[in-house]
């Protein structure tokens, strides 16, 4: 049995098929994604739905919630109050078929609200986007758990007492993830967020995949 962790698929539901086969995953594997399943890429319906295609086939699959999840939830909730003309992207409203954010069909706004914010895996804590260390309660935080950048100065080993951190949301080039992967017995962080999105971008622009019990990447390019 294996465990991967996987971060913002943003709409690109063919990488992320691609990425899948590319790791060969079985049903005896975990799978675990820590959010950001929609906007920017063309087809955010569809990554939802081959999770819930996968679940249903016996995939062993476990869902965080990210920052944009979080928005498109606050802005049904309050439309008056929220972005509404700058987010969401018109493409995720097209991969739904829908013109307002209050027309979201209802099976995905509910799994939107059920997704929890942090999991504990062995000696991993997945988690969307960090923890704030200057809260006295950093995993009651979440607010940050969805949006921090910044944070690996302050971390807290004691708090952490020797787990790893594992996180997507802040786009981050290929070297740089490789090289704190090298560290992170120095500084036990790792991000996993490559900016698929972003091919434009030197070193970024695919989808990544961390084996957590071998500690191995697996990359897959944006697939158009």
């Amino acid at each position: 049995m294996r465990k991967f962790a996987i971060s913002d698929i943003h709409g690109t539901r063919r990488t992320f098929l691609a990425l899948l086969d590319k790791i060969q995953l079985t049903t005896a594997d975990e799978l675990y994604l820590l959010g950001d399943y929609i906007d920017r890429g063309p087809d955010s319906k569809g990554v939802i739905d081959e999770i819930w295609q996968l679940q249903a086939a016996g995939y062993q699959v476990h869902c965080l919630r990210g920052n944009h999840e979080q928005l498109l939830l606050d802005l049904i909730a309050a439309p008056t109050e929220y972005w509404g003309i700058a987010y969401p992207d018109r493409q995720m409203y097209r991969s739904f078929g829908i013109k307002a954010a209050h027309d979201l069909p209802l099976v995905y706004y509910e799994w939107m609200q059920q997704l929890p914010f942090f999991f504990t895996v062995d000696e991993y804590l997945l988690v969307h986007a960090g923890l704030n260390f200057r809260a006295a309660f950093p995993l009651l935080d979440r607010s940050a758990m969805l949006w921090i950048r910044d944070w690996r100065a302050v971390i807290d080993r004691s708090w952490l007492k020797g787990r790893i951190i594992v996180h997507g949301h802040t786009p981050t080039p290929r070297n740089v993830i490789e090289n704190y992967l090298a560290t992170v017995d120095q500084t036990p962080v790792l991000v996993i967020d490559n900016g698929c999105v972003y091919p434009h971008i030197q070193g970024m622009g695919s989808l990544c995949a961390l084996e957590l019990m071998e500690r191995q990447l697996f990359f897959q390019e944006l697939v158009g």
